[in-house]
């Protein structure tokens, strides 16, 4: 692309109303911004191609957020929502980058985005589809990874048990669990049957129906010896299930709770003395927490991938076209579980 037909203007999706409950028609809205004449120094211009979507991103953009509570800085009203993404160099005046190359990184709810040369990973070349940056060769496999080893601990003899089977993290954690470190027992938890049936596809053991009436007497039934490692993804009533099928000296690894990001009434949790009673673990955690070890994790999940041991494509991801003006439905699709894998969103006339 020559200087003069680059873009001196991007439309941007701002948070406009920051929730302190669910998201509304004016949570978010698109404003046009302009982009530099001339391009900052080690920077580069991207092309947003993809964009992620995460739970955690509800999060970043809760009214009133307390700064000193939060991992990193909040999204406040006005600003561009924050999201990862992958990109194509349409500029650059680093020389770490060149035009044409396809990178990952936060590029925000944006058609192009101005970034500094360090901001970004490049998109492996060879894969299927430079999606997979987003999913199981990004942050939700090492999300998975890292919690289920750092806190955790796992070990072959565990049986694991998995919520938000079908998710990206989740699914993630699954096909780790299961095909990697090969436990004892893997049993996942996803609503409805054909989520479960995909979660099985995986390779755990077993899958549970949170939807199910009987969802309470086949859990007990699917942990007949209780869960050495609950990796939970989604709290509420799900999690107060589960504390009473986790082994004694057992361990919680926190991850999300995205029944309640929407509503923390969801939060009520009547078998908490389970956790006292049976001396269990619950700690939470953050894929940063440990940078040190970021190129060791990496290393093992795509030496797994190559091995087949992770899937990827298909089924594994919800890849969904949109027009730039439809990116915050597909975003809020998450909260629903429209999703089958990480749910990825695909902006409309990229190429």
């Amino acid at each position: 692309m020559s200087s003069a037909s680059l873009p001196t203007s991007t439309r941007v999706w701002v948070v406009a109303n920051p929730p302190q409950s669910a998201i509304t028609p004016d949570t978010f809205a698109i404003e046009t911004k302009p982009l530099p004449a001339t391009l900052p120094a080690a920077s580069i211009l991207v092309e947003v191609l993809y964009l992620s979507n995460d739970p955690a991103q509800r999060g970043w953009i809760q009214k009133d957020a307390d700064e000193r509570r939060l991992y990193v800085p909040p999204i406040r009203a006005g600003e561009v929502m924050r999201s990862g993404g992958v990109g194509r160099v349409i500029a650059t005046t680093s020389d770490s980058w060149k035009v044409g190359q396809l990178v990952s990184g936060y590029t925000g709810w944006a058609e192009y985005a101005v970034l500094g040369e360090k901001a970004v990973q490049p998109v492996p070349e060879g894969l299927e589809s430079p999606t997979l940056a987003l999913s199981i060769l990004g942050m939700t496999s090492l999300t998975a990874w890292f919690g289920l080893h750092e806190v955790g601990f796992i070990k072959p003899e565990h049986t694991v048990v998995v919520s938000g089977a079908a998710g990206a993290t989740g699914s993630a954690a699954i096909q780790i669990a299961k095909n990697v470190i090969g436990c004892k027992r893997v049993v996942g938890i996803a609503g409805g049957k054909a989520k479960c049936d995909y979660v099985k596809s995986l390779g755990a053991d077993d899958c549970v129906d949170y939807k199910s009436p009987t969802f309470e007497a086949d859990l007990i039934a699917a942990t007949p010896d209780y869960a050495d490692i609950y990796y939970d993804n989604v709290g509420g009533s799900v999690l107060n299930a589960m504390l009473p099928r986790v082994a004694r000296w057992g361990r919680i690894v926190a991850c999300g709770c995205i029944a309640s990001y929407n509503d923390v009434s969801q939060n009520v949790l009547p078998n908490w003395f389970e956790i006292i009673s049976n001396r269990i673990t619950v700690r939470g955690f953050l894929v940063f927490d440990w940078p040190e070890k970021m190129g060791e994790a990496n290393a093992a999940l795509t030496k797994a991938f190559k091995a087949g041991e992770l899937k990827a494509t298909g089924q594994h991801e919800t890849v969904r076209e949109v027009a730039f003006d439809g990116i915050p439905k597909i975003w809020e699709e998450l909260f629903v579980g429209a999703n089958t894998g990480k749910l990825i969103t695909k902006i409309a006339g990229k190429q």
